[in-house]
């Protein structure tokens, strides 16, 4: 156990390094991933095989502590390609409508579920009855009491909730949390985030409240409503918003395609946000404080990510996120590891309050008061 001993000494020695000379980080990234390992892996079972499943499938092949060993899918094509991409034998292959039958299946620790919003909390209450953990894609359920009913019921399996925040493991915006968390920027005043892009394909299943739960908010408004609590270090209080809506014909009843919201916080902050499928080029966040300021942009794509702060430019090196991501997670699931941002149900809880307070705000035009 030397080795991983070595191992995770070495990831320490990198966050610590992220206070200081960019050389020192990039080189201790390089050498963490280089390191052998010989700790416990994750072997996870991926849930839904689509674009973003293949793009975490492929960022954890350079995964020290997690391995794709299975899939569940209901698309037989999609089943046989993963298993001559990932060597993964028959026995390890699943149906929607067969996936409970992992219970007995010691090679999967955790199923990842990419799937579209509405089916998360079925799928992960029948991860969690399989006494298996669960690690879901954001938004974590299409509303607050879904998400409770997911939480309440990976405690009674006593497993793990965990939810995709790969941006909580990204080197920028940490450096900027810990910029804030020592003061840095003195008192916080204002955090402005754009999440927004033109969407296509009219008939995907992002456009379809039966899947979705929403609109824009449920897809890339999440990134603003989260990076607001972890950009400012609190929990808002009362959110207002507004919905703008020029194609009905894409944007159903239901489905939102442009919302602009604002948060209040206890200490007198404000954040102004927007969510859009109608604009390109939004993808930018901004936290001001006494002392001085910081800026993202791209803040939240899959990188890499730029960023800047009174201080000058923010050079922490690119890792892929989604590969930090299933490496951290494997720790917290083995080792109970507390991450600077949590990622727990909790955590996305508290995201799913919001959004149902957005749509409220909407709806009625009025201030809607938060407890988080």
């Amino acid at each position: 156990m030397n080795s991983r001993r070595k191992f995770l000494q070495k990831l320490t020695t990198a966050a610590i390094a992220i206070q200081f000379s960019p050389d020192i980080i990039a080189a201790s990234y390089k050498n963490v991933y280089n390191e052998p390992y010989d700790g416990p892996v994750l072997r996870v079972a991926i849930m839904g095989l689509g674009s973003y499943a293949n793009r975490v499938a492929e960022a954890m092949r350079d995964c020290k502590k997690a391995k794709v060993v299975s899939v569940i899918s209901g698309t037989p094509s999609k089943i046989k390609d993963w298993q001559s991409r990932f060597n993964i034998p028959e026995k390890n292959c699943y149906t929607y409508d067969n996936f409970d039958q992992i219970k007995d299946n010691p090679d999967i620790d955790a199923v990842y579920v990419i799937t579209p919003n509405a089916l998360h909390r079925s799928q992960v209450i029948r991860v969690a009855k399989a006494g298996k953990h669960a690690i879901c894609e954001k938004p974590m359920a299409i509303n607050a009491a879904e998400g409770q009913q997911m939480i309440d019921a990976c405690k009674k399996a006593n497993v793990k909730l965990l939810v995709g925040y790969r941006m909580h493991f990204e080197p920028k915006t940490l450096e900027i949390i810990r910029m804030r968390n020592n003061g840095e920027m003195g008192k916080i005043l204002f955090f402005q985030g754009w999440c927004g892009f033109a969407i296509g394909d009219p008939t995907q299943w992002r456009l379809n409240k039966q899947l979705s739960g929403g609109g824009s908010i449920m897809d890339i408004g999440i990134y603003a409503i989260n990076g607001a609590r972890y950009m400012v270090g609190e929990e808002p209080i009362w959110v207002t918003a507004t919905e703008t809506k020029t194609n009905k014909e894409i944007f159903k009843e239901g489905v939102d395609e442009t919302i602009q919201f604002q948060f209040g916080f206890a200490s007198g902050a404000v954040a102004s946000c927007l969510s859009t499928y109608a604009m390109n080029n939004l993808d930018r966040f901004f936290l001001n404080g006494e002392k001085g300021y910081a800026e993202m942009q791209p803040s939240t794509g899959y990188g890499p990510i730029q960023g800047r702060t009174f201080k000058g430019e923010l050079t922490q090196p690119h890792v892929t996120h989604q590969t930090v991501q299933m490496d951290e997670m494997a720790s917290i699931i083995f080792e109970n590891k507390q991450p600077i941002v949590p990622i727990n149900g909790e955590e996305a809880l508290k995201d799913l309050k919001i959004i149902d307070a957005i749509y409220l705000a909407v709806k009625t035009g009025g201030k809607v008061k938060l407890k988080l």
